[in-house]
């Protein structure tokens, strides 16, 4: 392919011509995309700009993470200020206040016990992380046959080894396996012929969580470090979990001395119209993972929160110095750490939870719209996410997702899909107004697809 220029963005970094070839891109058809670029290059409010001048309304937070809208004055300010006062500090034996204040915001905002913050820089060392401490936890309590780790089938963990094994999303599986050999996993509990159409939590599933006890009859109690699961399960197609299944878990684990560790990397900072789902479903589990809504994705950052007899007996247990040989050159970076503090002011002041909360219903509304639309077989709903699943074209899963989601950029709208499920989770700032337009367009992309 012939070197791409990149329009409107001039970009030259004096290197040569600006070319698409030598950036292997993440989770991208690569030969589809350099074939066809889309390219943004601005970003306020509500919509992105591309590299044509055309305004996209941004149905999906960017990735789940952009919560308070792009361009925020007040984040961009606290970036900038930090960058001139002091661009890095060593988090290994040493510390700079920042990130002691942000961890004391971040635990003020869960509920109960879960008093204490390991930072990382994603979602995906987030959950490598908790796993760890679990593993750590268990150790320090003499439990060192708890190993074992507990998943849950299209469930979505990052992409480090330890993700990937407890994770249930088959395509991150295929070139890889289960790197960790300790590993099992629970069913999933989407199902179309008993919960299609629902709106928020379906009322068939709860005794779906009772599959973990045929897993401690199978693997012993006394094996098991931990189940993880996505309160709501995202990147596999929003499944929303069914009422009572979240506290059966959290009672087969209490009742077997399992850690419960709830990774809310795309549920955590106001997605379903709570702090996190946690506080939503009234479920405390022992661990927390959070990332992408920490900073309004403004600097990479993620956090591993515990409950406190967790921390207490990893410090006060550990015959080393260091009580856990674990971090990162950039845990509880400053410039991550000033954003985050004014990621979560920004929260407060603008009373965006609340918010999100306030305009369920009409997004509920929206979503359900789209019901006998073409090719629509499911809508199901949560806080302000909804996932449109589409029955897939015979022999080409994810083929007519994938073409909804190219219209809809052509129209103006970004959206996400996942095979052939649209997942839709806009900013906390979206108008009523700009939630008929997603929907009206997804329709109207609906009906121009075989």
């Amino acid at each position: 392919m012939s070197p791409l220029a990149f329009s409107s963005a001039n970009i030259d970094l004096g290197t040569g011509p600006n070319d698409l070839e030598p950036h292997w891109m993440p989770f991208t058809a690569n030969r589809q995309f350099k074939n066809a670029p889309r390219l943004l290059v601005e970003a306020k409010d509500m919509h992105y700009t591309s590299t044509d001048g055309r305004k996209i309304l941004d149905g999906t937070a960017g990735m789940w993470c952009v919560n308070a809208g792009h361009g925020r004055q007040s984040i961009v300010e606290a970036i900038q200020r930090q960058a001139a006062t002091m661009d890095y500090a060593p988090g290994f034996q040493m510390g700079h206040p920042m990130s002691f204040a942000l961890a004391a915001k971040l635990a003020s905002m869960m509920p109960e016990d879960l008093n204490h913050v390991f930072f990382t820089n994603s979602g995906s060392e987030a959950v490598d992380t908790a796993l760890k401490i679990a593993l750590a936890y268990h150790h320090a309590t003499g439990a060192a046959t708890r190993r074992i780790l507990i998943g849950r089938a299209r469930g979505y963990h990052g992409v480090g080894f330890g993700g990937i094994s407890v994770g249930g999303m088959a395509p991150n599986k295929r070139q890889f396996g289960n790197l960790l050999g300790a590993v099992d996993h629970l069913q999933h509990t989407h199902s179309l012929d008993h919960n299609a159409f629902s709106r928020g939590q379906p009322t068939w599933g709860a005794h779906l969580a009772d599959e973990l006890d045929t897993l401690v009859e199978l693997h012993g109690s006394h094996n098991i470090a931990a189940v993880i699961v996505e309160p709501m399960a995202g990147s596999t197609g929003v499944l929303i979990p069914p009422a009572g299944y979240l506290e059966r878990l959290r009672e087969i684990c209490s009742r077997h001395g399992i850690l419960l560790i709830f990774d809310e990397v795309i549920t955590g900072f106001g997605r379903l119209g709570a702090s996190f789902a946690c506080e939503r479903f009234d479920v405390i589990p022992d661990i927390v993972t959070c990332a992408k809504g920490l900073t309004n994705a403004t600097v990479p950052m993620g956090g591993v929160i515990v409950r406190k007899g967790i921390y207490d007996t990893l410090i006060n247990n550990s015959a080393q110095p260091i009580e856990l040989f674990h971090g990162y050159t950039c845990s509880g970076h400053p410039l991550a750490c000033a954003a985050g503090l004014a990621t979560l002011e920004l929260y407060r002041s603008e009373g965006l939870f609340e918010r999100a909360g306030e305009l369920e219903a009409y997004w509920e509304e929206g979503a359900h719209d789209l019901r006998g639309a073409p090719h629509v077989i499911d809508v199901r709903n949560m806080g302000l996410v909804a996932g449109i699943e589409l029955e897939p074209r015979p022999n080409e899963p994810a083929a007519r997702a994938f073409e909804i989601f190219l219209k809809c950029y052509e129209d103006g709208v970004l959206i996400r899909t996942t095979a052939d499920t649209i997942a839709l989770s806009p900013p906390l700032v979206i108008e009523r107004s700009q939630i008929d337009t997603i929907f009206s367009t997804i329709r109207h992309c609906l009906e121009k697809v075989a």
